[in-house]
C-alpha cells in the first residue's frame, strides 16, 4: 500500500502508515502551519506536496463499506475469527472499520479542505460522506459507539460525533441526539462517568460502580471523554448545561494540588481483551476538556 506521505505509529523508521495516526500527524500539521512562528520560516518545513500526500493515503485506506481500518484496507471476512489461533486476542483475523479510525481519517480530511478547498474536492468530499454513512450504520441503538482501542463505549461515542460533524450535519441530526442521550444517562451521581474494561471484552456497556476504576465509580478519562462528546455535540439545554458543569467540577475535583491526576484503572484496549494502562491519558483528556470547555461556555452563551 502507498505509503508516501502517512505517519506510523512509532518513529518514520518504522514505515508502515496507519490511518489515524496519518490523520492526526495531517491535522497537526495544518495547525502547526497557521502558527505565526511557523509562518515567517523560509523555507517552509512543509510543502503542499507533503499535505497533499498525507490526504491521499487517508484516502486510499478508506475501505468499500465508507470505513478506515488501522494499517490496511479490509481484504477479508468476519467469520475469520473462527479460525483465530489466539488464546488471548479477539477480532485480530482482519483489519476491520472502526469509527476511531474513520472519525480521524474524516475530521483530518474535512481539515485538509478547509486548507485546500480545490485539490481532489469531489474525491475528498465523497470520502467524508461514504464516512458519514459508515459510521451511522454501526451506532448501536443505545446511541452509543462501541470502541476498539480504548475503554470503551464513551471513548468510541466521542469519535462518532466528531465524525457526524465533520460530515457537516447539524447537532440536530437524529444520530446525534441519540449519542447525547446515552451519555446523559449514563453519569454518575457525582457527576463524572467511568466504565469497566469489560465493556471491551463482552461488547455491551458495562458502569457498574463495582466493575468500576475510580472515586464512585467514576474515572477522570471517561469523565473527559464524554464531556468532550456533549461539547462536539454543542449541546444548549438546561439539563445538558448541567450535565457538564457538573462533569466540569468533578474533574477539577479530581486534580491535584500540584496539577497532575491520579492513576486511575485501565482506560486502553488492544484486540479487545489486552488492557493497557496509558500513563498520559490521565493528563491529556482532562486538558483537552477543559479547554474545548472555554469554547463551549461561548458557544452557550451565544445559543
Amino acid at each position: 500500500h502507498v505509503s508516501t506521505g502517512g505517519w506510523p505509529f512509532s518513529t518514520s523508521a518504522h514505515g508502515w502508515p496507519i490511518s489515524d495516526c496519518t490523520s492526526e500527524g495531517l491535522k497537526g500539521t495544518i495547525r502547526l502551519l497557521s502558527c505565526e512562528c511557523i509562518k515567517t520560516l523560509d523555507p517552509q518545513p512543509f510543502t503542499d506536496q507533503r499535505l497533499f500526500d498525507a490526504a491521499n493515503v487517508i484516502l486510499t485506506l478508506q475501505n468499500s463499506d465508507g470505513g478506515w481500518a488501522t494499517y490496511e484496507n479490509n481484504r477479508g471476512f468476519g467469520f475469520y475469527e473462527w479460525m483465530n489461533p489466539s488464546e488471548v486476542f479477539g477480532d485480530i483475523m482482519i483489519d476491520y472499520s472502526y469509527v476511531e479510525c474513520s472519525s480521524a481519517s474524516m475530521t483530518a480530511l474535512a481539515q485538509f479542505q478547509e486548507r485546500y478547498p480545490n485539490h481532489r474536492t469531489s474525491e475528498v468530499k465523497g470520502a467524508i460522506a461514504r464516512g458519514v454513512s459508515f459510521v451511522k450504520s454501526i451506532q448501536r441503538q443505545d446511541g452509543s459507539w462501541y470502541g476498539s482501542w480504548a475503554v470503551c463505549f464513551q471513548y468510541a461515542t466521542w469519535f462518532g460525533v466528531e465524525a457526524i460533524r465533520a460530515g457537516g450535519l447539524p447537532r440536530s441530526d437524529p444520530s446525534i441526539l441519540k449519542a447525547v442521550a446515552f451519555v446523559l444517562r449514563s453519569q454518575n451521581d457525582n457527576g463524572g462517568w467511568g466504565e469497566s474494561y469489560r465493556s471491551c471484552v463482552d461488547k455491551a456497556y458495562d458502569g457498574k460502580e463495582e466493575s468500576c476504576f475510580g472515586t464512585g465509580s467514576s474515572g477522570v478519562v471517561q469523565t473527559s471523554w464524554a464531556l468532550l462528546t456533549l461539547m462536539a455535540a454543542e449541546v444548549s439545554k438546561p439539563n445538558e448545561v448541567q450535565a457538564v458543569e457538573r462533569g466540569m467540577k468533578f474533574l477539577m475535583a479530581m486534580q491535584q494540588p500540584d496539577g497532575d491526576w491520579d492513576q486511575e484503572g485501565i482506560t486502553g484496549v488492544f484486540n479487545r481483551s489486552c488492557g493497557i494502562t496509558y500513563t498520559a491519558y490521565r493528563n491529556v483528556f482532562p486538558i483537552w476538556a477543559l479547554g474545548r470547555y472555554a469554547e463551549w461556555k461561548e458557544h452557550c452563551q451565544k445559543a
